[in-house]
């Protein structure tokens, strides 16, 4: 099944998915990998100001490439996910609703997700100029020390998802291999 999803995330919305339904992902969308997400954490900490609101928001673990010629961004793939499973579960306490990234999380990660009624969507890794195709504009939010890993907002519209985890903590990478399997369109592979 295939759903329009709009950020700030509605939480009845999120609620629907499913994991290893596709999902359009609409609206701003942050980027914050590893190094921006120890900052965010640090501010918590000494009861800073955060760079943008976390209630409802959707974070994109991506490291752009510079923007081309007439284009909003460079190159958009997704960075492992697993290097932000150390913060995750406190922005996801914080109120984060949407992590967009690759690869498994750990059980951390899912009991937060759970806890919390937030989702964990897949970008199709190796594809950075597909991804990037539906990024209309991309801003600096805060730490333009960290480079490609600064904090931007980015405008998506119609981003291509998959759900990995859903807000029941139902997990695509493990279910997706066996449900495979004992599928009959596996032409034969067992």
């Amino acid at each position: 099944m295939e759903h329009i999803i709009n950020v700030p995330a509605d939480l009845e919305k999120l609620k629907e998915l499913r994991a290893g339904d596709g999902v359009l992902l609409s609206g701003t969308v942050y980027t914050a990998r590893d190094a921006a997400h120890k900052r965010i954490c640090e501010a918590m900490d000494a009861g800073q100001e955060l760079p943008f609101e976390l209630c409802g928001s959707a974070v994109y673990y991506v490291g752009p490439t510079p923007a081309p010629d007439s284009c909003a961004i460079g190159a958009a793939g997704p960075t492992t996910s697993g290097r932000m499973d150390a913060y995750s579960p406190r922005l996801l306490d914080a109120g984060l609703k949407i992590m967009i990234g690759k690869g498994e999380r750990n059980e951390a990660v899912k009991a937060a997700i759970v806890r919390n009624g937030a989702v964990y969507l897949a970008a199709i890794g190796g594809a950075g100029a597909l991804m990037a195709a539906s990024i209309e504009s991309a801003e600096l939010v805060c730490w333009e020390d960290l480079g490609c890993e600064a904090v931007r907002r980015l405008t998506v519209r119609n981003m291509p998802l998959t759900v990995a985890i859903d807000s029941l903590g139902r997990d695509l990478y493990e279910t997706g291999p066996e449900a495979y399997l004992r599928s009959e369109d596996n032409n034969g592979l067992r």
